[in-house]
């Protein structure tokens, strides 16, 4: 029996289920009936009654067959069926004050071939959505209660039958609308009435005060507050959560416990109770507390701090996250859950979301799945979101990665709780990101003191006429008999009775009390000035230790095949150790796998860094037939363990991830590397707002390590300067390190000094290019052993005791320098390398200048005088203005494009720094 006669022998249902599954998934239907559906889909719309054309277009045949008129209308109904699935989200009840835009084509049902004069006749395709055998408009219904009320669901992008069917099968219980009992739905009422209640609260008390208030979407409250109780109870024990300004101090009180006192405190524009600490602005702060939830979980939310760069911090989630699921959870990363709150305008208009998302399914990067969020207020500051975006939603970023979408009517708390709840269990079954785009409003300007009518007016004046989601809630569950009259003027009292007295409190505290962030991760670890920067730390290692590490890094797996220039790179790695000569690569393959010895972990990313860009490093290999890769340092007998990983083609969204790795392990060496020094400037928002001043705002230490290839070799003007003088210019008393080593001794020690002191900074190392293999940029293995970091190296001996010139210089042009030096036998004058850029060491370098007794001391470095460090010696050492100054000049760009060019500059500034007459 071939399929057309089949077509009409076959059981209704079984056929229109087939078709269903076509509908969703072609590739999962057999060939043939795939085939059949395709041409049958195309025939359906110009065939007249009883008989439908079947064309085959890829063999360019056409059949015509006799369809009943009830298998056809079966087929209609299967079509309106995946209508709703695919469309039916355009046609909600998702927005609380205003009208949605209209979109063609409707769900009518003229637009499946069906008519009002269908809606009595019962459909086997009901037994698709769960209702069995059914009337049309019993189907009808379900499908608008299902996909076009309060909630719309966007999924039927995802190509997973299985997820597909997990969500078909989540929405079509209860109509996808929840069924709460009576505790529930007063849990909710309660926590909607904080949130409302806070707000106004502040409002009244800090009249015209900026607080980026929630009102509009207070429904987040009950959301975030189910969310933690239902994934308490599912085993998760960490929560880290990113947000912007708005709601902030609403979700700090309400979900996380942070002492209102403490808050009024920021209000009233106290001091803080640190000399040290300037702080933030109080929507700006992180926060971490242990909750006991309703069912006597323990677990530990953290929100993390961020800047005013919206999207910022989402990046700092993920690396927070994965730290703690590699230190706690390493197994079970579900254990740990992200939760990343976006706005509108924000996560539609920022690009490091999309460099964010695209890590969900990393190696490097994934954290099994986060919850996305989007407080959507419709506006932008002050722009529509008609003109803030082109895509149809703001969370079409979810596509990339094909993550279901849930778009909540922010007054249907009931709704926006259920939607949360779907969020939960599908992140939980597949370990994958879901969004929420909680559609409300903002009752005030983009502060509360703005006027929003000046661009909004039609939009205020409903905004203005409109009920608070609590009242609107507490109206339904009146007139449902589920509270009395009074409750909510007693759940007000009750509320605000406890924030004036909390108010009181504050207002006898004569200070501000900034509580740490993740103060379990950072026990015992001290808080360090620019003094004990400056200390000498013992950072040399025995020379067995390094002997041993040696050998595993020389030694390939035997039974693996490799090519044979690896073969050659590791070997060397040993004939290095037996000629006593190492170069940069062994400086830092000695330093990570000490300090895994030691039982620090090491991890390390970046767009090239397995290899390294310039093919130096090969800490991971790979076997030639089978491409299986190996870290040989994970060889070792060592408690740590080195993890190094090429990243995606980001910088901000991978700094972002690393420097809030950073934060939670600070016994990891966590490193990031540009391919190019200068590509770094794609992550400067993360090195202006964290990096650099986190410490000073936020109270937070972090260790990242950024290394930046820095050099002038003549390969244009995006490949010379790591732009070294942005970072030094954000060097402030002892925020962080900077350095430009020059041997990979002092490299080695720098990588170790890192982690060998009892608190963390930011270390930015100038890294460089060609000295990878210089013959002369090579250490002895003395130096490994019985050294420590210098911050200035003076190696000039007694030759050069009465040199009439002294210069001083940093990095790889101390090499250029001495090539000439040594070819027209200048023993006047005295090279001294600066390899410690901040805390500048101003009383070392005092003393070689006293040592030397030089009249002529020259700054010499060879990038233009606008660049480099020589702006930077000024402003932290102002005898330096006094000194000549050897350099290329001023120049727009850092480097010129002509190789020819760049050696002739290169060569003039060696000449005027060895031109003594001058």
């Amino acid at each position: 029996m071939d399929k057309f006669s089949f077509l009409n022998a076959a059981h209704t249902a079984f056929f229109a289920q087939l078709y269903d599954e076509y509908l969703i998934n072609p590739d999962r239907v057999e060939p043939s009936w795939r085939a059949f559906f395709q041409g049958f889909d195309f025939g359906m719309e110009s065939a007249g009654d009883g008989e439908v054309q079947v064309v085959y277009e890829d063999r360019g045949e056409t059949k015509t067959v006799d369809v009943s008129e009830k298998m056809r209308k079966e087929f209609e109904v299967v079509q309106l069926i995946d209508g709703y699935r695919t469309r039916g989200h355009l046609f909600t009840k998702t927005n609380p004050v205003r009208e949605r835009r209209k979109y063609e084509p409707t769900l009518e049902l003229s637009n499946f071939g069906l008519s009002d004069a269908d809606l009595n006749t019962e459909f086997e395709s009901g037994e698709l959505i769960g209702l069995g055998k059914t009337t049309l408009k019993n189907i009808v219904n379900h499908l608008k209660q299902v996909y076009c009320d309060s909630i719309g669901v966007e999924y039927m992008y995802v190509r997973s039958p299985e997820q597909v069917k997990w969500i078909q099968s989540w929405l079509h219980r209860n109509n996808n609308h929840p069924d709460f009992d009576k505790s529930q739905k007063l849990q909710i009422l309660k926590k909607l009435n904080e949130a409302v209640s806070f707000e106004s609260f502040l409002h009244t008390k800090y009249v015209g005060q900026k607080r980026f208030s929630l009102e509009g979407n207070e429904s987040l409250i009950p959301a975030l507050d189910s969310l933690i109780e239902n994934a308490a109870d599912k085993g998760v024990n960490q929560f880290v959560l990113g947000m912007a300004h708005r709601g902030r101090l609403n979700v700090l009180s309400n979900i996380f416990g942070k002492p209102v006192s403490d808050i009024f405190s920021e209000f009233d524009g106290k001091d803080y109770e640190q000399d040290i600490f300037d702080g933030d602005v109080k929507y700006h702060l992180g926060y971490t507390s242990k909750r006991k939830t309703d069912n006597g979980n323990q677990i530990n939310i953290n929100i993390v701090p961020n800047p005013s760069h919206l999207e910022t911090v989402g990046a700092v989630v993920e690396g927070i996250a994965r730290a703690k699921q590699d230190m706690h959870t390493p197994d079970d990363f579900s254990k740990v859950l992200p939760i990343v709150l976006h706005g509108d305008a924000a996560i539609a208009g920022q690009g490091v979301v999309y460099e964010v998302v695209q890590m969900a399914k990393l190696d490097a990067y994934k954290t099994a799945g986060t919850i996305h969020l989007v407080v959507n207020n419709q506006v932008g500051f002050t722009t529509n979101y008609l003109d803030a975006r082109s895509s149809t939603y703001c969370t079409d970023i979810a596509k990339v990665t094909l993550s279901p979408v849930l778009h909540v009517n922010a007054d249907d708390a009931e709704a926006v709780v259920h939607a949360m709840n779907f969020a939960f269990e599908y992140r939980m079954q597949f370990q994958s990101d879901v969004f929420i785009d909680l559609l409300g409003y903002r009752k005030y300007g983009h502060n509360e003191g703005d006027e929003p009518r000046f661009t909004q007016p039609q939009l205020y004046k409903a905004i203005s006429k409109h009920e608070n989601p609590r009242d609107i809630y507490a109206d339904k569950l009146l007139k449902a008999g589920f509270i009395e009259e009074n409750t909510v003027a007693d759940l007000e009292k009750a509320y605000k009775d406890k924030l004036e007295d909390q108010l009181i409190t504050s207002r006898k505290q004569e200070n501000t009390v900034i509580t740490p962030f993740m103060q379990d991760e950072w026990e015992g670890y001290e808080t360090a000035d620019e003094e004990l920067m400056m200390k000498v730390v013992k950072s040399g290692v025995k020379k067995k230790t390094l002997e041993e590490i040696t050998k595993t890094i020389s030694t390939l797996p035997k039974d693996e095949n490799f090519i044979r220039k690896i073969k050659k790179i590791v070997e060397s790695r040993q004939q290095m150790w037996d000629e006593d000569k190492l170069d940069w690569a062994m400086g830092e393959h000695l330093a990570y796998g000490s300090l895994m010895l030691e039982g620090y972990n090491v991890r390390m990313s970046g767009q090239d860094v397995e290899r390294g860009t310039f093919s130096h490093r090969h800490a991971v290999v790979k076997s030639e037939n089978h491409e299986n890769e190996f870290i040989l340092h994970n060889f070792l007998d060592a408690e740590g363990k080195m993890e190094i990983y090429n990243s995606h083609l980001s910088e901000y969204g991978v700094v972002g991830f690393e420097y809030g790795y950073a934060m939670a392990q600070p016994e990891t060496l966590t490193i990031w590397e540009a391919q190019f020094g200068d590509f770094s400037n794609g992550a400067q928002i993360m090195i202006d707002q964290y990096i650099s001043a986190g410490e000073d705002k936020w109270k937070n230490q972090n260790g990242l390590v950024l290394l930046l290839p820095h050099g002038y070799e003549g390969q244009g003007a995006e490949h010379s300067s790591a732009r070294m003088e942005r970072y030094l210019q954000l060097c402030a008393k002892d925020n962080m390190w900077m350095a430009n080593c020059t041997t990979p001794a002092n490299m080695f020690h720098l990588l170790r000094r890192q982690m060998l002191v009892n608190y963390r900074k930011p270390l930015t190392v100038f890294t460089p290019k060609s000295l990878l293999r210089s013959p002369r940029a090579v250490s002895s293995i003395d130096e490994f052993v019985n050294g420590h970091f210098q911050e200035v190296i003076d190696v000039d001996g007694d030759a050069f005791a009465k040199a009439e010139t002294l210069v001083f210089t940093s990095g790889k042009f101390y090499y250029d320098l001495l090539e000439y030096r040594e070819e027209h036998d200048r023993n006047d004058v005295a090279l001294v390398r600066v390899e410690q850029l901040f805390p500048l060491p101003v009383e070392q370098i005092k003393e070689v200048i006293k040592k030397y007794g030089s009249k002529d001391v020259v700054w010499a470095q060879e990038e233009p005088r606008n660049m480099g460090a020589y702006s930077h010696l000024m402003l932290h050492m102002p005898e330096t203005r006094t000194w000549r100054v050897c350099s290329r000049n001023m120049y727009a760009a850092p480097a010129s494009g002509s190789s020819t060019r760049s050696k002739a500059r290169q060569a003039r500034v060696i000449e005027d720094v060895f031109n003594t007459n001058k």
